[in-house]
């Protein structure tokens, strides 16, 4: 037991309790303490009987069962890997750009659900969002997958949106996912930093006072970083480049 516990000591701190209620959630409704019913999305009992408890219980929330407890599992090693990959790499020391990464990303996911009502469960949206800007991140990182299949980070949600069909998601779910994950890395990496464009996404001051950055760090988010001139622009010549956004992991690495 106290290598269990030492393990989930060292869980990065958002990821920890993200995964933690991910567990405890999901058991609740299997043991019967809370109805199911009571956990899902469903619009009209959010918009006229103010149950306004249920876009956080149904982004915790499951149906584990005998044809869905694979795909769960699944998804919660998805969770752990790549949100603890991103807490500490892209943003590590930076809990508050972490947690308004995710809160962008819910906030997109509940609107989207809230005209769905199909769509009860944000689980996997919100798990397949991290996991999009993971890959973006670390784009040309070569990580293996399956049966010895290699390729690069970029197409990880795709390959993962076809081999969660296949066991049995929602290709709706994993593509919203991917969606809200790629209109995050657009307006907070991509759009600032590659194109030079202004600034739409910024992390809110009450963020930071709640969950103080543990060290410095490069280029506040928010705040597109200065670009080092490329050696053609140097000698006059025009011409754009990329930004370098780091190194990544293999899939399934430590």
């Amino acid at each position: 037991m106290s290598d269990i516990g030492d393990w989930f000591k060292n869980i990065p701190f958002i990821t920890r309790y993200w995964f933690a209620g991910s567990v405890a959630v999901p058991l609740i409704g299997k043991l019967g303490l809370i109805s199911p019913i009571y956990l899902v999305l469903w619009p009209e009992a959010f918009f006229h009987k103010f149950q306004i408890w249920r876009p956080i219980s149904a982004t915790l929330y499951f149906p584990v069962g005998p044809g869905t407890g694979f795909l769960y599992l699944v998804n919660l090693y998805f969770l752990y890997q790549y949100s603890s990959r991103l807490e500490t790499g892209a943003f590590d020391g930076r809990t508050a750009d972490y947690m308004f990464m995710l809160l962008f990303n819910w906030i997109c996911i509940v609107v989207s659900f809230l005209s769905c009502t199909h769509c009860t469960l944000l689980m996997i949206p919100l798990i397949m969002s991290v996991l999009y800007v993971w890959a973006q991140l670390n784009r040309d990182t070569i990580v293996s997958f399956w049966f010895g299949t290699r390729f690069k980070a970029c197409y990880l949600p795709w390959v993962i949106l076809g081999f969660n069909y296949i066991i049995g998601g929602s290709i709706v779910n994993e593509l919203i996912g991917n969606l809200v994950g790629h209109l995050y890395f657009f307006l907070m990496f991509k759009y600032p930093m590659d194109l030079g464009g202004r600034s739409f996404l910024s992390t809110p001051q009450f963020l930071y006072q709640i969950f103080p950055n543990r060290r410095g760090g490069v280029s506040g988010f928010g705040v597109p970083p200065s670009r080092r001139p490329l050696p053609q622009e140097q000698a006059g010549g025009g011409g754009g480049g990329r930004h370098n956004w780091g190194q990544g992991f293999r899939l399934g690495d430590d």
